[in-house]
């Protein structure tokens, strides 16, 4: 058992004394660039999915009876 409370000690103590939080701006800049990378990927994909679809339409209208 004194092995589990070292444990959950020393992450308190690396949690509190080594590791370095951001600050409340440089946190608010990761989300808008996270948040504006996810919105390009989705317009890609999107755009991707639109193309292909077009394209498979065409594909299956040629071999149409």
């Amino acid at each position: 058992m004194s092995k589990v409370q070292a444990y959950f000690r020393d992450s308190y103590n690396e949690l509190m004394e080594k590791v370095s939080w951001p600050t409340w701006q440089q946190l608010q800049q990761s989300t808008m660039i996270v948040l504006i990378a996810t919105l390009v990927i989705t317009a890609i994909v999107w755009v991707m999915d639109f193309a292909s679809n077009n394209v498979l339409k065409f594909v299956y209208s040629l071999f149409k009876s």
